[in-house]
């Protein structure tokens, strides 16, 4: 049952980023050929008399694609792809994209509107043997800034610790009305798959549950977790983290199998964290992305004329095989990573 799920629910954010392309590209009436939820051979298909447009299933719940007429050449269609301007073209190659970051903040929403207490930034207790408590934080201080980072939800805080308490760090409050900064904090730390993370070791109090509170919540808690995703992709770039820590589909659909075992709570959040995931790092400038698609738009709209569809072919495909090669070594971790526990 849980790999049903996980299956399921990657095949739910592929099809939501594929329907943000479709949507788009209906919108500015661009001819499209197929829409397709998978790779590999097809399933399922069907053709409509209407549009002419090829809806199908395929066999591997690996991906999806919307083909376009001109897409990948040019055409004399005057609904082709390439014949539109190029602002519809980087709404279309972005849509994608965007359903995903949408569908991330919603799901964040249903966990907030859900949840039995949303945590807020004002510290309610120490844990045993805190040291935080040592360097001068107090009951009833409430935590503004972590570090450089502005909080305002309890998720915040932790996440912020979790990256930036490794050393001490700054941590500036509101007590008894006024504004203090208490230097240099220290807080414990936990190591998993050989990366250091802060701990945060207080409690905060809930807050009550209300509209007002419901969205700020699912504003910051949402923003938090996009940080969380950059600061990640930032500590693999900087080295901080290896390929090795790396999930691909295999691991991720463990994952999301595993989530889905501790409850509906947990499954959401993994599926809110992917959905954003998925968002973020199609929209990255790297050849055979969405965003490196964009990056060659953006090329065209201001100097008024596109890089030769020939060139911009060859880097796309040296980027695919690049993120094909990438994949393999991923999913080969992750195979080893599941065979270990």
């Amino acid at each position: 049952m849980a790999l049903i799920i996980a299956i399921l629910t990657f095949g739910f954010l592929i099809f939501v980023h594929e329907l943000g392309h479709y949507l788009a590209a209906r919108l500015f009436n661009v001819g499209i050929n197929e829409f397709a939820i998978g790779m590999g051979p097809k399933i399922i298909s069907k053709k409509s008399e209407k549009t002419g447009i090829v809806y199908s299933f395929r066999l591997l719940p690996i991906g999806g694609f919307v083909s376009m007429i001109g897409e990948d050449e040019d055409s004399e269609d005057k609904n082709a792809l390439n014949n539109k301007p190029v602002w519809q073209r980087m709404i279309i190659v972005s849509a994608g994209a965007f359903m995903n970051i949408l569908v991330g903040v919603l799901t964040v929403l249903v966990i907030v509107s859900t949840s039995s207490r949303l945590a807020s930034n004002v510290v309610a207790g120490f844990n045993k043997g805190a040291v935080s408590q040592e360097c001068g934080l107090m009951v009833g201080d409430e935590i503004i800034r972590v570090g450089k980072n502005r909080v305002h939800i309890g998720n915040e805080i932790s996440n912020s610790i979790m990256f930036d308490g490794t050393e001490p760090i700054d941590i500036t409050v509101i007590r008894d009305g006024k504004q203090i900064v208490i230097e240099d904090v220290s807080f414990g730390t936990i190591t998993e798959s050989g990366v250091t993370f802060g701990k945060m070791d207080f409690k905060v109090y809930a807050e009550k549950i209300s509209l007002g509170n419901i969205v700020k919540h699912t504003v910051f808690y949402s923003k938090s977790m996009v940080e969380v995703i950059w600061k990640s992709l930032v500590y693999l770039v900087t080295g901080k983290v290896g390929v090795e820590q790396m999930s691909g589909p295999i691991g991720v659909t463990s994952a999301i199998g595993d989530a889905a075992k501790k409850g509906f709570h947990n499954l959401l959040y993994m599926c809110s964290l992917l959905a954003l995931n998925l968002g973020i790092f199609n929209m990255l400038p790297l050849p055979a992305l969405d965003g490196g698609r964009f990056v060659f738009m953006l090329y065209e709209l201001i100097f008024r004329k596109p890089i030769k569809r020939e060139v911009e072919g060859y880097i796309h495909f040296a980027g695919l095989c690049l993120l094909f090669l990438l994949m393999i070594i991923v999913g080969y971790n992750d195979v080893l990573k599941i065979f270990k526990k």
